[in-house]
């Protein structure tokens, strides 16, 4: 059972004012995503980053990449995929980061995990756990979902790692999507909801008779962080989401920093300027020098979806107001957790009861303009 100090620590463990505000100010990296396996147990069809005919990479390899990663002065280290749990040394791994410095987050679909598991993870010093979950039934499109994974979100429960919740708001889930939300609400679990990554042509696909619906569950999400409850996502981000579905051209308000105070390495060692835009050069001949010219205004960055890299970039161009719009929603979830009212606000069970009243309604969906993977709204 964790106490209440350790209830305030968990909860603000993932922001690292002191730490962020440094890197903020220098020219060293704050984070680095790295794919510790291309290979994933799932097939989702709105996703890419998958590849089930790559084997997974040494974990001697990995450990050089991490050590590398933390010599560039990188302070967080996320371990993603493909799905992180299926390789095998993935408890080695974190802790092997953990023992660099470095702050350690792990996303993952959560089918793999265990109480085991959990535990082992919690030992190795995981801080931060994101599990995907994108509707509340499975479709042909994910099986992400919280028939499948509300098990496992409970083996979570009473943890040191802070677990938070992602849903993707496309065409295939917009009409359970927020079901998830309020399930991950519920129960004071910080839970977020994005609309998914732009599409190969790089722009994010609003049609005008969904644009109302959609802008209202980011306008509700708003409001219920204001009020204290764990919304996951950022205030900045929240509000570039709805420029994006208002079409609204954004990039005069941020200078892109993907590559240079956040980057990825892929499963294979590359660098990787970001999630969507790949390179040949091998992590391990890549000096800060090399990283510092990747901060600049990019071509791609009207209408982005790689929502790491933005908030990092939205941070760095203004990092104390990027934090004020944190700092007090945070303490106000903490206070009804510590009050044990984090599952019982008020604004919680109206939207609980309206839930069991009505359904929600579908998004209406055209699958002749949608071919599988449905397009991004």
């Amino acid at each position: 059972m964790i106490t209440g100090l350790g209830r305030i620590r968990r909860n603000f463990r993932d922001l690292h004012y002191g730490q962020a505000l440094l890197r903020a100010m220098d020219d060293r990296p704050l984070q680095c995503s790295l794919y510790v396996t291309d290979r994933c147990n799932l097939d989702c069809g709105y996703c890419t980053e998958y590849d089930n005919s790559a084997p997974h990479p040494a974990t001697e390899d990995l450990k050089q990449w991490l050590t590398k990663i933390r010599s560039l002065g990188t302070a967080r280290i996320a371990l993603v995929g493909g799905e992180p749990l299926l390789h095998p040394d993935i408890v080695e791994l974190v802790r092997f980061a953990k023992g660099l410095g470095m702050a350690t987050s792990l996303t993952t679909n959560g089918f793999l995990l265990s109480e085991s598991l959990v535990a082992a993870l919690e030992d190795a010093g995981l801080e931060v756990m994101q599990i995907s979950i994108d509707r509340v039934t499975p479709s042909p499109v994910t099986r992400k979902s919280l028939k499948t994974i509300e098990r496992k979100v409970e083996l979570l429960r009473g943890s040191r790692i802070k677990l938070h919740l992602t849903g993707v708001i496309c065409a295939d889930t917009a009409d359970e999507c927020e079901q998830v939300l309020e399930f991950g609400l519920s129960r004071g679990i910080p839970t977020e909801l994005r609309l998914v990554h732009a599409g190969p042509d790089g722009t994010m696909h609003v049609d005008p008779g969904e644009r109302a619906r959609v802008r209202g569950l980011i306008e509700r999400m708003i409001e219920r962080k204001q009020r204290g409850e764990a919304i996951h996502t950022t205030r900045a981000l929240l509000d570039y989401q709805l420029g994006l579905i208002d079409g609204v051209d954004q990039q005069e308000a941020w200078t892109c920093s993907a590559g240079h105070k956040l980057f990825f390495v892929s499963a294979r060692g590359k660098f990787l300027e970001c999630s969507m835009r790949h390179t040949e050069r091998d992590i391990m001949s890549m000096t800060l020098e090399d990283l510092k010219p990747y901060s600049r205004k990019k071509e791609c960055q009207e209408g982005c979806g790689v929502y790491c890299a933005i908030g990092v970039s939205l941070f760095r161009s203004n990092p104390l107001q990027y934090l004020r719009g944190e700092i007090v929603p945070r303490v106000r979830q903490t206070w009804l957790e510590l009050l044990g009212r984090s599952g019982r606000h008020p604004s919680v069970l109206a939207r609980q009861a309206e839930t069991e009243r009505r359904a929600l309604p579908v998004l209406p969906f055209d699958p002749s303009r949608s071919p599988a993977p449905p397009a991004p709204l």
